[in-house]
């Protein structure tokens, strides 16, 4: 039976790397019957990311923001995502000055701070839902406070961001959804507010960096300065949650390895390495080719949209030797987790920070950690990979 690949199916959504190995093996350039192409294998998901000039970006959104039906401007579309070079690489080179080495090792003893403060509210109970009381919050406080918002309102930061991420990528969810619309006329709402607050007075935040970037440098226009804003939210949130996430479901798996871990955090930054390799929060992104060209043997006509398996590359045995085993030990030098090429994660060096920091508390404070049900419950999304709700266990 030849192979099918259908992102939406529930199955494939639950575990979707026994649908990658037979797309590597059978159809490594898999041509799917509404037209797109599916790419699998390391060596030829790696061509794409590095080629801009013949795999547009254009595909994750576009270079210019979109207006909805609604007659606002879609969130995230016209962003760093949607750009290929040289706008990409001048764009980037302004959001780059909120991420640079010494700023995020700045954040170190404020990330402490947060994670203790959630600490505090289920550390003495024995039981915690880890998304929504730890791994969801942390990250949404941090990117909040980078960008320069309230972070008390990051319960809505929540919100908003994951309608932006759900909405478009989850089978039965839909953009036009009320509950998104709504979701989205507030974000809108409150991001317009805080960078006219910044026109008016700039602060020491990404937001004023975004908005001098306009205003001072002409590089960005007020609509960009908005896509920029909700894909750093959006993105520098859900990406970290889901690590964490996805690290603690490796480990309960593999009780040896979770044993081994608790024994020496100083394994940490390994797990973090192989949990995204293994179980990345990010699955795929999308290209559009803008020529003729030839990739795995195959040739695709121009303006074709390609889908790039980084969760499938990073299971390719030509790459990384008995690819499905959770590995401590495995050099995962190459993975492809945080992507690759020129549109390598922005926030990578923050979210390995807030990871490290939450995982070492998790696993050094909290003892016996097990499973609090049986089932682990996902939000659906074939883009990003993660629990929705992950109740947990230990010995108060």
């Amino acid at each position: 039976m030849a192979v099918t690949f259908d992102p939406t199916d529930p199955g494939f959504l639950d575990d979707p790397y026994p649908t990658y190995a037979r797309l590597r093996r059978e159809a490594p350039i898999h041509r799917h019957p509404t037209g797109f192409v599916v790419v699998s294998r390391y060596a030829d998901v790696t061509r794409v990311l590095k080629t801009p000039e013949v795999f547009s970006s254009e595909a994750m959104g576009g270079s210019q923001p979109r207006t909805g039906s609604d007659g606002e401007i879609a969130p995230t579309s016209g962003s760093l995502i949607g750009q290929d070079p040289p706008v990409h690489t001048r764009q980037r080179s302004i959001v780059n000055r909120g991420f640079t080495p010494g700023r995020i090792a700045g954040y170190e003893p404020r990330i402490r701070q947060v994670v203790e403060d959630l600490f505090e509210r289920f550390e003495s109970t024995g039981q915690v839902e880890l998304i929504g009381q730890l791994a969801a919050p942390l990250p949404v406080t941090m990117i909040a406070e980078l960008l320069g918002l309230d972070p008390k309102r990051r319960d809505d930061f929540k919100r908003w961001s994951n309608s932006l991420i759900v909405a478009s990528t989850s089978p039965g969810e839909s953009r036009s959804d009320p509950k998104h619309r709504q979701n989205f006329a507030e974000f809108r709402q409150y991001i317009r507010e805080v960078i006219e607050e910044r026109r008016a007075a700039p602060r020491d935040d990404l937001v004023s960096v975004l908005v001098n970037a306009e205003e001072r440098d002409g590089v960005l226009t007020p609509d960009q300065v908005f896509a920029f804003a909700s894909l750093l939210l959006a993105a520098g949130s859900e990406t970290t949650m889901n690590l964490i996430g996805n690290a603690v479901l490796a480990l309960l798996a593999h009780p040896d390895a979770l044993e081994r871990v608790c024994a020496d955090l100083s394994l940490v930054p390994r797990l973090i390495e192989e949990t995204v390799r293994w179980d990345p929060p990010v699955q795929m992104v999308m290209r559009l080719t803008t020529r003729e060209t030839e990739l795995g043997g195959e040739a695709l006509p121009a303006r074709a949209m390609v889908i790039v398996l980084l969760a499938a590359a990073n299971r390719d045995p030509d790459t990384f030797p008995d690819p499905d085993r959770f590995d401590l030990d495995r050099n995962t030098q190459g993975h492809l987790g945080f992507g690759f090429g020129n549109h390598f994660c922005l926030g990578a060096s923050l979210a390995r920070l807030e990871a490290r920091v939450a995982l070492e508390s998790v696993l050094g404070r909290l003892a016996k950690l097990r499973p609090g049900d049986s089932r682990v419950e996902r939000h659906g999304s074939f883009l990003v990979r993660g629990a929705s709700a992950l109740p947990l266990a230990f010995d108060a």
